[in-house]
């Protein structure tokens, strides 16, 4: 089960890219709006209709939990305390947290979950991370429990590793055949 968070502005590459690539795998994949409706307009116009409102699922668990990237949508992200609960929750229970662009440094950062921890995000926001930005296009570390990446230009390669993460790299490279990624 797998949570993907969205809000106005977040960037749509990243967020349908990911959900995407994690449905072929066979993922249950949940989209919940942090917005006051289900209906948000990413950062480039394109509308997405999340599945449920982030209180639907506030109570529930998930494997892992993904937030993507774009401006201002990364900050409504972190401006959402229910969502702030989750993933400090989430955390805490040794599950996977992923996030991408901005969203590594906007959302993680003030939860201290990048602390003591490798990460990558936008270069636009690269000194925000406590520890240094790799240059990497997706770098997992806390032992496979944290998952960051750059940017649009990384979704697919960052959704593929969340495939092998959750379903192993028999699974992710029957998804990346198809897909033909290299």
């Amino acid at each position: 089960k797998v949570l993907v968070v969205v809000a106005e502005a977040t960037e749509e590459i990243e967020a349908v890219a990911t959900i995407d690539v994690l449905r072929r795998a066979g993922a249950e994949v949940t989209v919940a709006s942090v917005a006051n409706e289900k209906q948000v307009t990413c950062s480039r116009g394109v509308v997405l209709v999340a599945d449920v409102l982030i209180g639907e699922v506030a109570e529930k668990e998930f494997d892992c939990i993904v937030c993507p990237g774009g401006m201002p949508g990364a900050q409504h992200l972190a401006d959402c305390p229910t969502l702030s609960s989750l993933l400090t929750k989430h955390a805490e229970m040794k599950k996977i947290i992923a996030a991408i662009c901005a969203a590594p440094a906007v959302v993680l950062v003030p939860l201290g979950l990048m602390e003591k921890v490798e990460g990558t995000c936008h270069p636009a926001f690269a000194d925000k991370l406590p520890n240094g930005c790799s240059e990497e296009r997706v770098v997992v570390s806390n032992e496979g429990k944290l998952v960051t990446s750059r940017g649009p230009g990384s979704a697919i390669e960052f959704a593929l590793t969340l495939v092998s993460l959750l379903f192993g790299k028999e699974k992710m490279e029957g998804v990346r055949g198809p897909m033909l990624v290299q």
